[in-house]
């Protein structure tokens, strides 16, 4: 399991203490530090079932400047912004080791990862 978070932000601490809390193996990416590759957020959005902008900071998305109509022929766009300033990312996101993932920002998300990391 991989978590993407960003230390500052109180929602990804609190996903960090659940996963803690349930005992799951999981390895930390500081995605402003070693921010995501496009291909990388591809394979996220696959398994998401989302597309860019949906995963997008839509404040911290305006004052990066991608300000990109929400449509296929500027998904590009998103993607190649998302990657130059993760900044805009929602946060965190966490990856099974089963290829699902969530936007762990309530608890319900954090149980969903936990369960399908445990196999369940």
């Amino acid at each position: 399991m991989e978590i993407w978070v960003n230390p500052a932000c109180s929602k990804c601490r609190v996903a960090l203490a659940d996963l803690d809390a349930a005992g799951v193996d999981y390895t930390v990416r500081r995605y402003l530090d070693d921010p995501p590759t496009r291909a990388e957020l591809e394979g996220v959005l696959a398994a998401l079932g989302l597309e860019p902008w949906d995963i997008a900071r839509q404040k911290e998305a305006a004052e990066e400047g991608l300000a990109f109509p929400r449509d296929a022929d500027h998904r590009g766009d998103w993607l190649d912004g998302l990657a130059a300033h993760p900044r805009a990312l929602q946060r965190p996101i966490i990856t099974a080791a089963d290829g699902t993932a969530v936007i762990g920002r309530d608890p319900g998300s954090v149980a969903r990862a936990i369960e399908h990391e445990a196999g369940g």
